[in-house]
């Protein structure tokens, strides 16, 4: 009898062991470096925008946050390398919502948004400026739609890449105005600023940091945003919404974990980030025309959740589809 109780203690001393040793790694964590994954090359408000983020949660924990840039595909490969990891919380996914997108579009199977990954944390938004050619004739949006309308299709709009915000946003301002247009598609930002620049294309839906050094060098006019309310980096321009009410679009950065993250380090995670939020990184942010948008776990799922069914709707309704 007595053996056989010291055997079942034992078993369950074993059993207990694993446990307790998760949940010390728990208490203890980051002990060690922390691969932050970053979908797409280097430059760009992603990549600016995650280094910042990184620096700061490697000040605050006195560990090194290592950014890794694994692009591809759209964003697909770095994700699923991510939704793939060991959930212990030391490899993270910074990406913007073309990576919450990208499973709408993209042949075959790739990752599940809410299946795969753990929303630890909504960083910033970033409204989109509505920039044209200086050969367009037009000081709006409405002349702009009017424009359009005169030469039905051959309003040649540029896009970063399918079902990037820009696209999408393009895709709500013909939803709201009704103007239809042709799509340019193009690898990245930079080259779809030249041929903007040069007149090759008439409109580009983008990040206001991408336009704004270029606005102010009087290569290309800014008709709106894509904000609710004006952008105090640039209170002169309008947005969207005030030509076409309801209208409102962002790109949006946030970070993830892989789905099973213990609990305790993801809402870890989330403190810190909001914390990074109330230091300078706030002004840097709003520097570059970016909103700081601190929130708890539940705040990022559903904003999430929203934003996924707008753009499934978009995207239904405009039959965009992957290459």
């Amino acid at each position: 009898m007595f053996k056989h109780k010291l055997f079942t203690l034992l078993a369950a001393g074993c059993c207990l062991l694993p446990v307790a040793q998760a949940q010390d790694a728990t208490r203890k964590y980051p002990s060690h470096s922390v691969t932050v994954i970053i979908p797409f090359p280097p430059g760009g408000t992603l990549d600016t925008v995650g280094r910042m983020l990184a620096q700061r949660l490697g000040e605050q924990t006195g560990q090194t946050f290592v950014v890794e840039n694994r692009a591809g595909a759209g964003g697909v490969i770095g994700g699923q390398a991510v939704a793939r990891a060991n959930p212990d919380g030391y490899t993270l996914l910074f990406s913007a919502s073309t990576f919450a997108m990208a499973p709408m579009v993209a042949k075959g199977a790739v990752y599940d948004v809410d299946r795969d990954f753990k929303a630890i944390a909504l960083v910033a938004k970033a409204p989109l400026s509505v920039a044209v050619s200086k050969s367009v004739p037009a000081k709006n949006v409405a002349e702009l739609v009017a424009y359009g309308k005169a030469q039905p299709g051959g309003l040649k709009m540029a896009i970063g890449s399918v079902a990037s915000a820009g696209h999408l946003a393009v895709e709500l301002l013909k939803s709201k105005s009704g103007v239809d247009y042709t799509v340019i598609q193009y690898k990245g930002s930079s080259p779809a600023y030249n041929d903007l620049i040069g007149g090759r294309i008439d409109g580009f839906i983008d990040p206001i940091l991408g336009s704004l050094q270029f606005a102010k060098a009087g290569q290309l006019n800014v008709l709106a945003v894509t904000s609710a309310a004006r952008v105090p980096s640039m209170p002169e321009v309008p947005t969207v919404g005030e030509t076409y009410p309801g209208y409102e679009f962002y790109s949006w950065y946030g970070l993830w974990a892989p789905a099973k993250v213990p609990e305790a380090i993801a809402e870890f995670l989330n403190a810190e980030v909001n914390k990074a939020l109330t230091t300078d990184m706030d002004a840097r942010l709003r520097a570059q025309g970016l909103l700081p948008t601190p929130g708890s776990m539940a705040d990022f799922r559903q904003f999430q959740t929203n934003d996924m069914a707008v753009v499934q709707k978009l995207i239904t309704e405009g039959g965009i589809r992957g290459e």
